[in-house]
């Protein structure tokens, strides 16, 4: 006999545009210098994000597959010229059938920049 247990309260649900805009930047927590990992739509809604201690290949591809999950594979990806980034994207592509577009363009990815500083 299979029992379904029902939620309390509805999950609610965000829809996400299908390009988005990825960066990492270094912030302290509690005194100790991390990499916060974030992606946000066009929109500049937050899509994922990611504390991490390292900035490699693995923690961008930790971040990505975390982000894709929960939110769908996107079209194009916009980011800095990072190649952990760019290594991670390419890792996760060569699986795909449709692979994702990647935009490595210095001043396209101002949504995300200019954010973390507010």
């Amino acid at each position: 006999m299979l029992i379904v247990k029902r939620m309390r309260f509805p999950i609610e649900v965000i829809l996400v545009g299908r390009s988005w805009r990825m960066d990492e930047t270094y912030i302290k927590v509690k005194g100790v210098w991390k990499y916060l990992y974030r992606a946000v739509d066009r929109d500049g809604k937050t899509i994922d994000f990611l504390l991490t201690a390292k900035r490699d290949k693995a923690a961008a591809k930790r971040f990505f597959d975390k982000a894709m999950q929960a939110n769908g594979v996107p079209e194009k990806v916009t980011m800095d010229k990072n190649g952990a980034n760019k290594a991670a994207i390419d890792e996760i592509n060569a699986s795909k059938q449709i692979p994702m577009v990647v935009r490595q363009v210095k001043y396209l990815n101002n949504i995300v920049e200019q954010d973390v500083f507010c």
